[in-house]
């Protein structure tokens, strides 16, 4: 689950994208990423379905959110 913005800007940069790029295919203007990415270590706040649209955008371009005792990001084992 997308819980800080520093988990958002760790799954950007681990596949390179852009913050226009994962506005565009979250459906969200680029100033909620900027927004969100903003909140650092802290939890992200806003509205929960645009939380949820760029977490979904950001999993189907191969990122998965990890919270085992702390947020992180990886890329999906290619199968």
């Amino acid at each position: 689950m997308l819980t800080t913005g520093n988990q958002l800007k760790a799954a950007r940069a681990l596949i390179g994208m852009e913050q226009q790029d994962a506005a565009s295919s979250a459906g969200v203007h680029v100033n909620t990423i900027r927004s969100m990415e903003a909140a650092g270590p802290s939890p992200i706040t806003g509205r929960a379905q645009n939380v949820q649209a760029v977490q979904r955008a950001l999993e189907a371009a191969g990122i998965e959110f990890l919270n085992h005792g702390s947020p992180g990001v990886r890329l999906k084992a290619k199968l």
